[in-house]
């Protein structure tokens, strides 16, 4: 008889407290190279909000949907060709899936169940995973930001967070658009020099006047489609724009020749699909960055797994300054 475990849960897309359930289901096993992490804190994103309110497709694909695909915990059995030294170690987990971290146990490969340093708490591991990740691909991908320029949009996001110390960690200088002073402030705190209302201000005019005309070298965008004529606007020739959302544009218009004659570079950044090499060097960043202390992770609440609903209400929202999580009964 297979073990139970509790679960938050839905079967069907739809608002967040007519779908989400919560209640006992079958505990997963571990398959070759997976192991089983007995999950502490999960982790939110907006893709899982997204998913489950059938913003993406209106498609599960399975039966019973387990959300969040980040969280942290210990790992508590390994499959075959895993180590069994790393019985019992303490680790932060992305790709959780299609067995998701809002439960007391998630399967994920072993590559995606991290050493999480002492010192560090599962409450920071549960922010790390996707957003982490989407801002070192976004921030790095193209090498060392030193001595650059870098614009963050939204800079009050899990994402931007992450993007924002990053890029002041490898030598850039960091504006940032925000709709509050609130929000502005956090920004500040995670390292921006400057920040910019777009509620309030021309944001090309604020950002041109703040690079005394010249422009920013890089742009982390998090709503492509509603910011193509401020990013053309702004973004140096041959400058790079690393964009990880399109929320209020879903299919945008790209103007090509507006971007092709500056020669700008586009990424589109998905941190749920990196290469091999790509995680790698992230994993590498976040582990020194972790054991030297360096990260602030931004939590904006904490939720039971009882209240997975909230969870996901507050997320949808768009008040929160920083990550919302969901920690696991112990």
């Amino acid at each position: 008889m297979r073990q139970m475990m509790q679960a938050a849960w839905y079967e069907s897309c739809g608002a967040a407290a007519d779908v989400i359930r919560i209640g006992e289901c079958p505990r997963p096993a571990p398959g070759p190279n997976e192991v089983l992490v007995r999950v502490h804190v999960s982790g939110v994103n907006p893709h899982d909000v997204k998913k489950r309110a059938g913003w993406l497709s209106g498609k599960l694909g399975i039966p019973r949907v387990i959300p969040h695909t980040d969280g942290a915990g210990v790992i508590a059995e390994t499959g075959p060709g895993v180590p069994q030294n790393r019985l019992g170690q303490r680790v932060w987990i992305f790709h959780a899936s299609p067995s998701g971290a809002a439960a007391d146990f998630a399967v994920v490969h072993q590559d995606h169940a991290v050493p999480l340093p002492e010192g560090a708490a599962f409450e920071a591991g549960a922010c790390l995973g996707v957003p982490f990740m989407t801002a070192h691909d976004a921030v790095l991908r193209d090498g060392p930001v030193t001595g650059q320029t870098v614009l963050v949009h939204g800079g009050a996001g899990a994402v931007a967070a992450y993007a924002i110390q990053l890029a002041v960690w490898n030598g850039a200088r960091v504006i940032c658009t925000v709709s509050s002073p609130e929000k502005a402030a956090h920004a500040q705190k995670m390292g921006a020099e400057a920040t910019v209302n777009y509620r309030h201000e021309d944001v090309v005019a604020a950002v041109m006047a703040l690079t005394e005309g010249r422009g920013v070298d890089r742009i982390v965008e998090v709503d492509f489609g509603a910011n193509l004529a401020i990013d053309h606007a702004v973004i140096r020739p041959c400058g790079v724009i690393a964009s990880y959302s399109s929320s209020r544009a879903r299919e945008p218009v790209v103007p090509y020749y507006a971007f092709a004659m500056k020669g700008v570079t586009l990424h589109f950044v998905q941190g749920m699909l990196l290469t091999h090499e790509r995680a790698r060097d992230g994993i590498r960043d976040v582990t020194a960055l972790l054991e030297a202390r360096r990260l602030v992770h931004p939590i904006a609440a904490v939720f039971s797994i009882h209240q997975t609903a909230a969870a996901h209400e507050l997320m949808e929202g768009g008040t929160a300054i920083g990550k919302v999580l969901v920690a696991n009964a112990a």
